[in-house]
């Protein structure tokens, strides 16, 4: 069986860098997926569920912002 770890001769990008941009993506996809949670919460008048959900969206926001900016540092250089 292959290895899953490559330095970037099959995709071109160095596992650290592709695992910088996985990153960046999940927390958006994350944020996206909490708001359809908040929406059920809320459909459901479960305020504390739907309070939990913001606060992991907030968290994944701020994991996506600093994902960008590591990334735009990093691809600026």
């Amino acid at each position: 069986m292959a290895s899953t770890h490559e330095s970037g001769e099959v995709t071109g990008t160095k596992d650290k860098n592709y695992n910088l941009l996985w990153y960046t993506q999940t927390c958006l996809d994350n944020a996206l997926r909490m708001e359809a949670y908040i929406q059920d919460a809320e459909r459901e008048k479960d305020t504390e569920l739907a309070e939990l959900f913001r606060k992991a969206q907030a968290d994944s926001r701020k994991g996506a912002e600093l994902g960008k900016q590591l990334l735009g540092s990093r691809l600026s250089s």
